[in-house]
């Protein structure tokens, strides 16, 4: 069954539910939380409920979901994803595709020194951002410490939650 509106995930058994909402976000905990609490209203009660549930999980859980998008600049997540979620942060990262090569080596340089810094890759929430953007807001948060770079990096995930579950069931 394709998920056209909010209906549609509401009528899912559980298990293709949570495969679905993998797809937004790449937390185990998260999609098993969100399917609990479905039947969901409108889009609006099911983007609040998925930011309720994202805010009160642990820092392992946010650390998976990052783990389903690839680098800023690159195609593969170092989690397995699907074709769907693939192909959605294809789109997000749009603002690279033209980069200059200069760019595009400095975007990989400095996500590898963040990594190596956090421990997890640089989440940014890319939709409409040029690749410029990207790399003067990973310059600027490399300046951070770990805790506070953790919820920035959370926040980022949820901007990109929201904008993926809109297209899961249609909704602008």
């Amino acid at each position: 069954m394709a998920i056209q509106d909010i209906e549609s995930l509401n009528a899912l058994p559980p298990d293709e539910a949570a495969r679905e909402l993998l797809q937004c976000c790449g937390s185990k905990r998260w999609a098993q939380e969100m399917v609990k609490g479905r039947p969901y209203q409108s889009p609006e009660t099911l983007i609040a409920s998925a930011n309720h549930i994202w805010w009160s999980l642990q820092p392992n859980d946010w650390l998976e979901a990052f783990r389903s998008h690839p680098k800023i600049g690159e195609k593969k997540a170092a989690d397995p994803v699907s074709d769907r979620s693939r192909h959605w942060s294809g789109q997000e990262q749009a603002g690279v595709s033209n980069a200059s090569r200069e760019t595009v080596d400095s975007l990989a340089t400095l996500n590898r020194a963040y990594e190596q810094k956090f421990g997890f890759i640089f989440i940014i929430c890319a939709t409409g951002k040029t690749s410029d953007e990207m790399l003067a807001a990973l310059r600027e948060r490399l300046e951070n410490d770990a805790t506070t770079e953790l919820p920035i990096a959370a926040a980022e995930q949820s901007k990109i939650t929201e904008l993926r579950l809109r297209k899961l069931v249609n909704c602008p």
